[in-house]
């Protein structure tokens, strides 16, 4: 499977797993929500401190997975992630950056921007873009 097939897809359907490595090898799955930004799958990190934002900044390889809501076609995305902060990039960036991907991760407009983008730089917020190596998947037709 090709990215711009699964790209559709992900564009419609947000609730994903986000598979990492940990130090010792082992795996690390955890839920976000996700979407398609600037040709890659994408997600935010909200707490820049969390497990996943660690295993990435050590180890950038990860998978995103995406399923639809009745859990009958799915696709994923392997590939490595490239995060961007408040530490690595300039800030009116990162803040644009999260409510774009916010978007594409759900499809609507938050109800209170400024205090989005407070929270997410208290938090440390990090938007994840994952550059799609391999993909694949099952793609049922009339699947929700």
């Amino acid at each position: 499977m090709r990215f711009e097939e699964a790209k559709g897809f992900m564009q419609r359907h947000h609730r994903g797993v986000v598979t990492t490595y940990q130090p010792d090898g082992a795996m690390h799955a955890s839920i976000v929500l996700c979407g398609v930004y600037r040709d890659h799958a994408a997600f935010v990190i909200v707490r820049g401190t969390s497990v996943k934002a660690r295993n990435l900044r050590r180890d950038p390889r990860c998978t995103v997975l995406a399923v639809s809501a009745d859990w009958l076609s799915w696709v994923a995305v392997e590939g490595e992630a490239q995060l961007f902060d408040y530490d690595n990039t300039d800030a009116e960036t990162v803040r644009l950056m999260l409510r774009d991907v916010y978007r594409a991760c759900g499809d609507k407009e938050h109800p209170d921007w400024e205090e989005y983008d407070r929270v997410m730089r208290q938090q440390r917020a990090v938007v994840v873009l994952v550059r799609p190596q391999r993909v694949y998947g099952l793609l049922r037709a009339g699947s929700a």
